[in-house]
């Protein structure tokens, strides 16, 4: 067997294996971006806990198809990265988006979420959410927010019914 045909084979596998096992992938395309711009996107990435693998477009087309996921194989074109990653898919997006805007050539294909297809647009949505962090925590405010009301009114209640005796007793009642 050749050198490239093991080599293809191997890079198709580590590809599959990322968009199988990462809980979100991002297509990406990049033409005219310099090594120390890619460079950069990596460590902005890295800080983000994800990891770009850059693949053959050939190879990419052939893992996306084996691993059933045909409208995102139409989606490579030219020089491609796929940046893998299992932590909070929003922030990953928002780096990505931002980059996208900083440097003309870099441009997001789309992507997987928990196995489902995205597109550009629905990407640029997600980079708009706020963090998973942050979207937990209103959501612990809404669920909290109606019991401190219904303890707010008691105490309210209890402190009025005390101030009543109060003034009862001071006027020697």
């Amino acid at each position: 067997m050749k050198v490239g045909t093991l080599y293809r084979k191997k890079m198709a596998a580590s590809v599959k294996e990322g968009i199988s096992q990462k809980s979100s992938a991002f297509v990406v395309s990049y033409r005219g971006i310099s090594s120390a711009q890619m460079n950069i996107l990596r460590k902005d990435l890295r800080r983000k806990k994800a990891e770009v693998l850059v693949s053959k477009t050939s190879v990419a087309r052939i893992a996306f198809k084996e691993a059933q996921y045909e409208d995102l194989a139409g989606r490579i074109e030219g020089q491609m990265a796929l940046v893998l990653s299992d932590a909070d898919a929003s922030e990953v997006s928002k780096v990505l988006v931002k980059f996208a805007k900083d440097f003309e050539g870099f441009v997001v294909r789309g992507g997987l979420l928990d196995g489902a297809v995205l597109s550009e647009e629905q990407i640029k949505t997600l980079s708009d959410l706020p963090s998973r962090e942050v979207l937990l925590a209103k959501l612990l405010g809404t669920m909290v927010a109606p019991m401190t009301r219904f303890a707010s009114g008691l105490n309210a209640k209890t402190r009025d019914f005390m101030s009543i005796l109060k003034q009862k007793s001071e006027k020697g009642g």
